[in-house]
């Protein structure tokens, strides 16, 4: 047997109007789906009325008078019968709930929801101006002081986001190469230019496809990587302790990440290229009966070195980008860790939209260089 009276509600409409509670508005009473139903069928049927009477009420926990204050729409009713224990129950349930939100017409929704992102966008873009500013600033003092620089921290950020790449992005760039090839192949065929698959390949995979499939698979490994490790940071106080021991956050943290990707994304853009190159001339000879020989002397006859150097130029772009984002997001979180999923998954989101854009302007910029 339960250990309370199931709430109830008593609608009386004569002589006056006037809503009688009767049970017991207890927490335990409410977590009885059938009980809360049945109250919440006779609240509606009732409204918010004039005059409340309590006094048949058995017992009233905040439970219970929180879901009469939220019916009430946080006002007092105009009469209200209830024991000096009820109103100050009431009345401290009333302290503590948060003032009725003003009621906002529909059509204005739309717009607010976009005025609250281009203020995001807006306080985004400050806070990337102030971190890009504060990494030159922090260069400057590793120039004039290098034996003072976190050269530990670099050479390790380095191998993890640089040595540690390789397998998964040549793999990725191999595959790449073979399905490239392969398709280019079916096209080629039909029109006797099955030679113009070298200049194809060099030329997507070494200018465009090379460094930003390299970044991407960056920008999700090390990226999340690093606003996950700095998030965490901010989850064990450790940038707070870090604060108060006068350790710079740029100096310590930013900067090392920021040059590692800086060096690394080169290297690791190359050898991804060098692996897409290798798939691609893999299937050429598999399908087209191209050798591996005519297209290693074919290569560097249908592609510029110039493009090479785009790439490389471009990918310190990427890599430095890449780690400005990630320390970002890691640096906004919050000490809690729903903060640290979503900041992850922003610091991804935004790497690679940052890469495509960073492409993009990279491929107008240049379009008469290497050409």
């Amino acid at each position: 047997m339960p250990s309370y009276t199931p709430p109830s509600l008593v609608c009386e409409r004569t002589p006056s109007p006037c809503a009688r509670l009767q049970g017991d508005w207890v927490a335990a009473a409410f977590a009885d789906r059938g009980a809360a139903r049945r109250l919440a069928r006779q609240l509606r049927a009732c409204g918010a009325g004039d005059a409340w009477d309590l006094a048949q009420l058995g017992r009233l926990d905040h439970i219970g008078a929180q879901v009469l204050w939220q019916h009430w729409g946080g006002r007092w009713p105009e009469r209200l019968e209830l024991s000096d224990a009820q109103r100050a129950l009431l009345e401290r349930v009333a302290q503590f709930s948060p003032a009725e939100q003003p009621q906002v017409h529909a059509p204005s929704r739309p717009i607010d929801h976009l005025g609250m992102l281009v203020l995001q966008a807006l306080r985004y873009g400050r806070d990337m101006v102030e971190l890009v500013g504060q990494l030159l600033l922090d260069v400057l003092r590793l120039v004039r002081a290098p034996a003072r620089g976190p050269w530990r921290d670099f050479s390790g950020h380095v191998y993890r986001m640089g040595a540690a790449a390789l397998p998964i992005t040549a793999l990725v760039g191999f595959l790449i190469g073979i399905v490239l090839a392969y398709l280019m192949s079916l096209q080629l065929r039909q029109f006797g230019a099955e030679a113009f698959i070298v200049n194809i390949l060099g030329i997507s995979l070494i200018r465009e496809l090379g460094p930003m499939l390299a970044a991407i698979l960056v920008a999700g490994r090390s990226g999340s990587a690093i606003t996950a490790q700095i998030g965490v940071m901010r989850v064990t106080e450790e940038l707070d302790a870090m604060r108060v021991m006068g350790i710079a956050h740029g100096f310590r943290l930013v900067m090392p990440r920021a040059l590692a990707l800086a060096v690394a994304m080169p290297l690791v853009a190359l050898w991804t290229t060098l692996a897409a190159l290798a798939g691609g001339m893999l299937a050429a000879d598999l399908t087209m009966g191209i050798s591996p020989a005519y297209f290693a002397q074919a290569l560097p006859l249908a592609v510029n070195a110039s493009n090479l150097w785009v790439a490389m130029g471009k990918s310190v772009v990427f890599g430095v980008g890449i780690a400005l984002i990630g320390c970002h997001w890691g640096l906004n979180v919050k000490p809690n860790t729903q903060s640290l999923g979503e900041g992850t998954t922003a610091s991804v989101v935004s790497a690679i939209t940052m890469v495509i854009l960073v492409d993009a302007v990279f491929a107008v910029a240049f379009r008469n260089f290497g050409v």
